[in-house]
């Protein structure tokens, strides 16, 4: 089979950055200028559009054969603008991605980074910044240029020289690229998911956009008052600038040495001395909210049809997670206000003051409310799915955690269970109105923060003394979970020790249930159950003064960079956890999709389905969620469901 490598150069007066490619490739501006490639090993040839160059007819041909197999880096672009500017659906089942090839192994995904990172001998032209910034995106009018907003190829023939042959250089880095990954070939079951990636992005969820515009006007109205009211009180001419404001509240005697910040402002609020400070701290807390900015982010990347796509980055951690983009699905807030259904409505008639009568500040409300402008289609509704404590059933099946996989297998209440193991009493008086039901919430804190080795910030960060456990019982609870999930507390142990041997050793060591670390020059594998890896690039020994011992040491593409990053067993459990639990709702994802239903959001151990009314059931999709994997024997999956006609946690 060929393989024909693409690379474009487009332009568009859409923000790609902000806006995403679907968005960008949607303005009635959007071109393609330079159209970049080579089959297999031939010289790389680039066509120029804006010179009404033609694309040859074979490579025409070549983009809907699928005896060929397309190929770019971060391909989604590539598909996303040649179909718009052809009409002609490509199919990702035939394409290929050097961007998430070099994801898997634990590489930079940017083509500059990964080439450098793989020290191949075609590096990208450092000059394309520049020459993009110049002919791709609108340039701003001024009397040199004669107030144009767009340079085209006549205004600078030297640089679109440059330009075209920085295109084809991209084309020869890409193709040096796909060579040196050659050796470590991704499983074809993850090019079949990465497939149905592309086609949950090419399809998009439903946008309201009257909820959404009206979330932000609620904001600017609520904000506007709000600083109104500050001046007021304040004298201030600019109560939103921050060194006013400090100026001020010292003059009320306040004094701010960790400035006055959202993690600061309950602090202070508490300590205000009268209720004019209290109500300017309140006012900064208020305003200060940025849930606003993912309505604005909907907006702004919202297509013709109201469709938002492209909002999921396939392998966007090391783990093989998903990440977010563009109005980032992966943290959308919890929606825990009553009557959501009433809110959303007042919100979408624009009752701004009932809905802040009703509900308190709009700041907190619209938070709230975000999730609620993410529509099905009409005539449709979305069933939501998700499997239950998915990473707690995962270690405990990983560590031969009986006792818990017991708990999954029966009941399911592993909050009551945990605390009942750890505090030796009978899980029945775990229940409301018993004396005992205060252990639930520190079985709860304790299962969720202890599993990967954490100690007791990682309590804290889980909320420990938000609910009610006094700062000198966390040792003892951390102590109390350890003796309570013994092999869970071995697997950290052998794990880091299975990892270190495979360095050192430069070989292969079996863990348990078909996992395993497996050294190859250059990189150290996790293998998977599922038949896929994670990767830990040039992995070494090293002494590290945090851990006071030898630690497994390796390169991770993070800060901009390509970076020395120390680990440990627990980290190397938490990374084994959530890459199986991923591998698990990949499974469900492809099962769904196989029995017809269209999948158009998934978030972390969550899908969401858009189903027309009187199709598909609750039912049929919690069997399908929590059906046996093949490759994890006698891992307990169950999975819940509701429906909804917006977007929200049950």
């Amino acid at each position: 089979m060929s393989i024909l490598q693409i690379d474009i150069e487009t332009y568009s007066d859409i923000d790609i950055k902000t806006c995403g490619a679907y968005r960008y490739a949607d303005s009635p501006d959007f071109e393609i200028l330079l159209f970049a490639f080579a089959f297999d090993d031939d010289p790389v040839q680039v066509i120029d559009l804006t010179a009404y160059e033609e694309i040859p007819d074979d490579v025409i041909s070549a983009l809907v054969d699928p005896q060929v197999t397309k190929e770019a880096h971060n391909a989604n672009f590539e598909r996303v603008c040649l179909h718009r500017q052809f009409g002609i659906y490509l199919d990702p089942s035939q394409w290929r991605c050097t961007s998430v090839w070099a994801r898997t192994l634990g590489l930079p995904g940017s083509l500059a980074k990964a080439a450098e990172a793989l020290g191949v001998a075609a590096q990208k032209d450092k000059r394309g910044d520049a020459l993009i910034k110049y002919f791709s995106v609108p340039c701003k009018p001024t009397k040199v240029n004669g107030g144009r907003t767009r340079n085209l190829p006549h205004h600078a023939p030297d640089k679109w020289a440059e330009y075209i042959e920085y295109n084809r250089q991209d084309v020869v880095v890409e193709r040096e690229i796909r060579r040196a990954l050659s050796r470590f070939p991704v499983p074809d079951q993850e090019w079949e998911l990465w497939a149905l990636d592309q086609r949950i992005n090419d399809a998009g969820v439903r946008l309201d956009r009257v909820v959404a515009e009206q979330a932000v006007k609620c904001n600017e109205d609520f904000v506007k008052t709000a600083l109104a009211e500050a001046r007021e009180i304040t004298g201030l001419e600019n109560p939103n600038s921050l060194t006013q404001l400090k100026g001020w509240l010292a003059d009320q005697g306040m004094v701010t040495p960790d400035g006055v910040t959202k993690d600061s402002l309950p602090e202070l609020i508490q300590a205000a001395p009268d209720d004019d400070t209290r109500r300017v701290l309140e006012i900064r807390q208020q305003t200060g909210k940025t849930s606003v900015d993912k309505y604005e982010a909907m907006l702004r990347s919202v297509c013709d049809d109201s469709c938002i796509r492209g909002v999921f980055k396939f392998y966007g951690a090391g783990t093989g997670r998903w990440s977010g983009q563009i109005f980032q699905p992966q943290n959308l807030p919890q929606n825990k206000i009553p009557d959501l259904e009433l809110a959303r409505g007042l919100l979408q008639d624009g009752g701004f003051d009932l809905l802040e009568m009703l509900y308190g500040p709009p700041p907190f409300v619209l938070s709230q409310l975000v999730r609620t402008a993410l529509i099905p289609q009409e005539g449709s509704r979305f069933i939501v799915s998700d499997f239950s404590a998915i990473e707690a059933r995962v270690i405990a099946w990983l560590a031969d955690e009986d006792w818990v996989l017991d708990v999954f297998r029966g009941h399911g209440k592993i909050y009551e269970a945990t605390a009942a193991q750890m505090f030796k009493v009978p899980i029945e008086t775990i229940t409301r109105g018993h004396v005992n039901y205060e252990l639930r919430a520190r079985g709860k804190v304790a299962t969720l923060a202890c599993g990967y080795q954490g100690g007791v910030k990682a309590l804290e960060a889980m909320g420990a003394l938000k609910n009610g456990i006094e700062e000198d019982e966390l040792q003892g609870l951390i102590d109390q979970w350890r003796a309570a999930n013994k092999r869970i507390v071995r697997l950290w142990y052998a794990v880091e020790e299975a990892a270190l041997q495979a360095v050192q050793d430069k070989t292969t060591v079996d863990v348990a249930h078909g996992v395993r670390y497996r050294y190859a020059p250059g990189v150290l594998f996790a293998d998977l159950p599922s038949g896929r890896s994670l990767a830990y690039m040039i992995p070494r020994i090293k002494a590290s003064n945090k851990f006071n011992k030898q630690s497994l040491v390796f390169n991770s593409p993070k800060k901009g960079g390509f970076v020395e990053e120390y680990t440990y067993g627990g980290k190397l459990v938490e990374n084994l956890v959530q890459a199986i639990a991923r591998d698990c709702l990949a499974e469900s994802m492809m099962r769904l999709n196989k029995e017809g239903y269209k999948i158009v959001m998934h978030v972390h151990d969550e899908v969401v389905i858009e189903a027309p009314r009187g199709t598909g059931s609750l039912e049929n999709v919690t069997a399908i969620m929590g059906q046996p994997v093949p490759w994890a024997p006698g891992l307990p999956l169950t999975a819940a469901a509701f429906e909804c006609d917006f977007y929200q946690k049950d």
